[in-house]
């Protein structure tokens, strides 16, 4: 009874915190003629609840696909409907076709928020609380409490999703189905994960692991006996699921590449939603190498969008080969955590098309390993709020970033002793550490190194902070202050991707596995 009722308290504290943000502006609030991602939502249920489904994705006289034009799988354009088909009943002019664009109100207002927590409540909370309470690391129930509040406070996605407005719900399905994976339920897991990726297709960011760990436990099954029938159902489960989102367009061919084109649009280049056009303009500020390489190197006007492309493609996929690799042959839920992180901080930095948002993708993963690694966990969980501040600075949620930000700490400070938990052994170094003994002296000093790394960077952050805040930019260098943002991201960023791949292929343990039969 103790257990649930300090969960009990967590979740209540969660959602208050959640409330307070929700009470703030939201992306593109009063700027029209695009507004923002809530005018977007609002507009895919006006959309998919007054045309007919042939219709959702193609670019007509009712479908303007140059004002928020639905380019996210099946999944998301059904939960439009849903929405849409509520909000209908409370007030018609909410999704009117036409007439609606650009709609707002408080009382509009309220039922988007409403919607968002309702996903928390039914899709993402819920997982986390399960996934704390799975964990076979958290002997004392108190643990898994404290676990789940550092978790549901992180404030990246709670300034995301309850400030700028976006659902959770292509997160709470992935976690869903880690969490199903934990407990061996492996054709759940798999239902999960591909009602994920058919909600949004940046879910290809944990594809991946899944895909590794999965194929992996088959080779150890061994397949020529109950590997290959894993293997079978296993593909039977992705086939069946897809088959289900797809279903409604599956009656044309064209209907199903129009969204693949929607989804997938190559066409614009690697700096579609990340490009520093000039030293001094960045429409779109995210932390990965293409935008910052940019900022010297104009990639845009030196390689081709198809090279561009390929290059992308070549660098991502040779940043998450060795973790992919290590977890086929190695399988273990550890690992496919660790890996889950590793691949998609690559997918991240060096893939194309990336969104600042994305650094959610790999946020969560880090969000399931806090409790193993707590130190260099919450370390890159501040970064990542950090690298969205230009985002949050546009959408005018700055009290809300800077309370939760130093909240979160708190409750990781309190929760887990952080700067208690820095030696090499605490960071899962020792192998590595092991493995350079005698080669690098400075490893004594290793955990006063880390903590003084980590204060100088809570310092910078914090700085860059203030001064994106208070300071106007040099009228030569309008966009300053987001460029330094982004760099000093991604070179965390990169510093981590390092760091995760070290403990991966370092790790020899697997310690607190089931042993695969």
């Amino acid at each position: 009874m103790e257990k649930w009722s300090m969960m009990t308290i967590t979740v209540l504290l969660a959602l208050t915190v959640r409330w307070a943000v929700s009470l703030g502006s939201y992306s593109g609030a009063g700027k029209p003629p695009m507004y923002g991602d809530y005018e977007a939502q609002r507009h895919w249920q006006e959309i998919t609840y007054n045309l007919p489904i042939r219709q959702w994705y193609f670019n007509t006289s009712d479908n303007n696909l140059l004002y928020w034009g639905l380019d996210y799988p099946p999944l998301t354009a059904y939960h439009s409907f849903v929405c849409a088909y509520i909000a209908k009943l409370i007030n018609p002019d909410w999704v009117a076709l036409h007439t609606s664009r650009g709609y707002e109100s408080q009382p509009h207002k309220l039922f988007m928020r409403t919607t968002v927590f309702v996903a928390d409540l039914l899709v993402y909370i819920p997982a986390v609380i399960l996934y704390c309470f799975s964990l076979k690391e958290t002997s004392a129930k108190k643990k898994a409490s404290t676990c789940a509040l550092c978790i549901l406070l992180y404030p990246g996605l709670i300034l995301i999703d309850h400030g700028h407005f976006q659902y959770p719900l292509s997160l709470g399905l992935a976690l869903w189905a880690v969490l199903c994976l934990s407990h061996d339920w492996d054709l759940l897991g798999s239902v999960a994960f591909c009602l994920a990726l058919n909600y949004k297709q940046m879910e290809l960011y944990h594809s991946l692991p899944f895909f590794c760990y999965l194929l992996g436990k088959c080779f150890k099954k061994g397949l020529k006996g109950k590997g290959l029938v894993l293997l079978a159902k296993l593909a039977g489960t992705v086939l069946v699921s897809f088959a289900a989102c797809w279903l409604p367009f599956a009656t044309d061919v064209e209907q199903i590449m129009q969204v693949l084109r929607r989804l997938f649009p190559i066409d614009r280049g690697l700096f579609e939603a990340c490009m520093f056009s000039s030293p001094t303009h960045c429409p779109d500020k995210v932390a990965n190498i293409w935008c910052s390489l940019s900022v010297l190197i104009k990639i845009k006007n030196v390689i081709s969008p198809r090279t561009q492309l390929k290059l992308s493609f070549a660098v991502t996929f040779l940043s998450l080969l060795p973790a992919c690799i290590k977890l086929t042959v190695q399988p273990s839920l550890r690992g496919f955590k660790f890996a889950l992180v590793s691949c998609a901080l690559s997918f991240f930095l060096f893939s194309f098309q990336v969104h600042e948002k994305s650094i959610l993708l790999v946020s969560i993963p880090v969000c399931l390993i806090i409790n193993e690694i707590p130190f260099m966990a919450t370390w890159f969980l501040l970064v990542s709020t950090f690298s969205l501040l230009p985002l949050l600075l546009k959408d005018g949620l700055l009290l809300p970033y800077a309370v939760t930000t130093p909240a979160f700490l708190a409750a990781c400070l309190a929760s887990f002793s952080i700067l208690e938990k820095t030696s090499a052994e605490d960071l899962q170094l020792k192998a590595f550490s092991l493995s350079l003994k005698g080669y690098v002296s400075w490893f004594k000093s290793f955990p006063r190194i880390v903590r003084s790394l980590f204060l100088l960077s809570l310092f910078l952050m914090a700085a860059l902070s203030v001064l994106s805040a208070a300071l106007p930019p040099p009228q030569r260098l309008p966009d300053l202050f987001p460029v330094a943002v982004a760099l000093v991201s991604c070179l965390h960023f990169l510093l981590f991707l390092l760091y995760f791949n070290l403990v991966i292929l370092w790790d020899s343990r697997n310690r607190g596995q089931k042993k695969i039969s």
